[in-house]
């Protein structure tokens, strides 16, 4: 261990729960007081004078907050920090400020991000704007950059919003693994269960009540059917207002401001990659290279085994996301593989989750000293990825990162029919709900000559028999982007 070793010294969670659009306040205000809770946290309001504050996009009009952040801690000198969209970037984020610090180059960095959503959904509700601020500037920083995600051949079937994109990975899971579909919806019923289960232990989860399998897979009055094969229990819950901090500081700095060394929490590598940007170029919907490759780096980096690991938290926003990740790294689908409760029950801030499922994780290391936690981060259709192993302990050797883009580029890329009218097979399938019931498919096909093609259905007799029969591996006739049986 150095004098510049990154720790991780102050978290924080907050959350506000509201009957009225009216008691609510909006995000910067959340991320103002989670950062002030941070300081506390770590025993130091020195720490506000930090050097760098760097937050996570969200679905608000600011254009930098950080800025604001600043203003408010009284480090209006502090270099301002944004991050495009994604799940990933707050573990993105936290391996740059790791390197940042280890290198000298900053001294004290706070994270921060929050959403309401919950707020959001009962203004909607309601009919009324909310009226948040718009906080107009540029950071000085960008951290990552905005990239398409959709291809034309996806954009011209509509194919777009995640509730329509996942299931489709998760159909071609559960054909690969030769699982009935009542077996599955009861595989991952059980998983989810599992993570309920961790939710209502955690302090913070937006929800505590532990749900059973059969009331997660069951649909009911609370449990929409959403897009098959995920009711509502089996989505993201975005409709809660949460705000997160994290703050980083050099081990010599932690000394200087006497903050115990108990509070420290050492990051010990990570990494960062991305699958192929279009899901339609991807040699399959049910593997990653990504995760693999960069996920397998990031315990080498740190010099351990997955059997090494004593807690993880895998990025959760569906249950495909948990299980191609655990079957990418080799983790035990029967385990825990949560420290909060997952998106959907400790709740799903959108963008920055992960600042969650990390100030958790620093909160169990401290009270097990020793012990050696996973985080993994996702952004897009399980597109974007990063990791970091975190420990009381410190690490073996200085904090390592590595990007693994190159090596995941050169992972094979299948080509792409706009137009293809003809016989293919089906690889994977979601099925949309509206009020009235299934109102639409959407197929990933495979062509005669291996290329993939997109399709929808919206026969009302072949929806319905998509939710109770497995249909990848069948032959459809495609015309104008319409599939039907062949």
């Amino acid at each position: 261990m150095t004098d510049t070793t990154p720790v991780l010294v102050g978290i924080a969670h907050v959350d506000q729960r509201i009957s009225d659009v009216s008691e609510a306040r909006e995000p910067i205000e959340l991320m103002i007081e989670a950062v002030k809770a941070a300081a506390d946290d770590a025993g130091s309001s020195q720490l506000l004078a930090a050097d760098s504050i760097r937050v996570i996009r969200g679905i608000w009009p600011y254009q930098n907050p950080a800025a604001a952040v600043a203003e408010a801690i009284g480090a209006t000198d502090a270099e301002t920090g944004l991050t495009p969209y994604g799940g990933n970037f707050v573990q993105t984020a936290l391996n740059l400020s790791a390197l940042d610090i280890q290198s000298g180059r900053r001294d004290i960095i706070i994270l921060t991000g929050a959403e309401c959503g919950n707020t959001q959904a009962k203004a909607a509700k309601a009919g009324v704007d909310p009226q948040w601020q718009s906080l107009g500037g540029s950071p000085s920083l960008m951290i990552g950059e905005e990239k398409e995600m959709r291809h034309d051949a996806e954009k011209a079937v509509r194919l777009g919003a995640p509730i329509q994109v996942y299931p489709i990975f998760e159909t071609a899971l559960r054909h690969h693994e030769g699982l009935t579909v009542e077996a599955h919806l009861d595989k991952i019923a059980n998983l989810w269960a599992g993570f309920s289960a961790v939710a209502a232990e955690n302090p913070h989860a937006w929800i505590r009540e532990a749900k059973t399998a059969d009331e997660i897979k069951t649909p009911s009055a609370t449990n929409r059917p959403v897009s098959f094969p995920y009711p509502k229990f089996l989505n993201s819950n975005n409709n809660v207002d949460q705000g997160a901090a994290l703050i980083m500081c050099s081990a010599d700095k932690a000394r200087s401001l006497g903050i115990p060394e108990e509070r420290w929490v050492y990051p010990w590598a990570g990494t960062d990659a991305h699958d192929h940007y279009f899901v339609s170029n991807r040699d399959n919907l049910y593997t990653s290279p990504a995760i693999r490759i960069a996920g397998g780096r990031c315990l080498e980096l740190a010099g351990l085994d997955v059997n090494d690991i004593d807690k993880v938290d895998v990025y959760s926003c569906f249950p495909v996301a948990v299980q191609v990740a655990a079957r990418e790294i080799g983790l035990d689908i029967s385990k825990p593989l949560t420290v909060t409760g997952g998106l959907t029950w400790a709740g799903g801030p959108l963008n920055n989750y992960v600042m969650h499922s990390i100030a958790r994780m620093a909160e169990l290391m401290r009270a097990n000293p020793g012990e050696r936690g996973l985080i993994t981060a996702n952004g897009g259709y399980l597109t974007k990825h990063a990791f970091c192993v975190y420990s009381t302990e410190p690490p073996p050797a200085p904090f390592q990162h590595q990007d693994v883009q190159d090596e995941v580029d050169a992972t094979f890329k299948r080509e792409v029919e706009m137009s293809f009218d003809g016989t293919a097979t089906i690889e994977g399938y979601s099925v949309m709900y509206g009020p009235e019931g299934p109102n639409k498919a959407f197929i990933a096909c495979r062509t005669p000559d291996d290329t993939r093609a997109w399709a929808v259905n919206e026969d009302p007799d072949t929806l319905g028999a998509m939710t109770r029969e497995e249909y990848v591996g069948r032959e459809v006739s495609v015309k104008d982007h319409i599939a039907r049986p062949a």
